[in-house]
């Protein structure tokens, strides 16, 4: 029975760290896919020298704290409404659902939406759109807020891979982009540690 249940035991920090070290390769991936896409002069938002000069983001270090099972409810009956923009218009979306989650011991809420013009588009007929804001704003990344890319969820939990978010093209370029502005709603009053870090160098005044 005692090696029954050490190799239960042994099965188990195995898969555990299985799936950690997939998680790992998925957020590195992320990240080195982030990099090629501002290098890339037919995709980056950066212009001038600061596309010359760019080499690669900074990132926090991976913490799986932030990769989190959040809880999914989708809204119903939801209508399209309007985002404002960085540039003064406004783009349509819907808001989705709702994922609720704890961090540190306290609970929170977070909004999800879809844009109702992406969606047409057979490729990200799954994706849906969260932008947020914490208390890491305006210190070590930008004040605007960052985003995360979802698809939806086919039961009642969305993860929520916070070493994911990024920030928008606006935080580079100001001119050439309108980014929806992160509502008020989706406001976490902490500092979310994860995702892309900001280098105040690349913004285009």
């Amino acid at each position: 029975m005692k090696k029954l249940s050490l190799l239960l035991l042994l099965l188990s920090q195995f898969v555990f760290s299985q799936s950690v070290e997939e998680h790992a390769v998925e957020i590195l991936k992320f990240q080195a896919e982030l990099n090629r896409e501002y290098r890339d002069v037919r995709e980056t938002p950066l212009r001038g020298v600061n596309f010359k000069n760019f080499k690669e983001h900074p990132f926090f270090a991976v913490d799986f704290n932030y990769r989190i099972a959040a809880k999914f409810k989708r809204t119903e009956n939801a209508l399209p409404f309007e985002i404002s923009t960085s540039s003064g218009h406004t783009k349509p979306y819907v808001e989705f659902g709702e994922a609720t989650f704890a961090v540190d011991g306290k609970n929170f809420m977070l909004k999800i939406y879809q844009s109702v013009h992406l969606v047409e588009k057979p490729e990200y007929k799954n994706h849906l759109f969260l932008p947020f804001h914490d208390a890491t704003n305006g210190k070590e990344t930008c004040g605007g807020g960052r985003y995360l890319d979802l698809e939806i969820p086919s039961g009642d939990t969305v993860v929520l891979d916070f070493n994911k978010a990024y920030q928008p093209y606006c935080a580079y370029n100001a001119y050439d982009y309108s980014c929806p502005i992160v509502p008020t709603e989706n406001t976490l009053p902490v500092a979310v540690k994860a995702g892309v870090r900001y280098e105040d160098v690349y913004f285009i005044h």
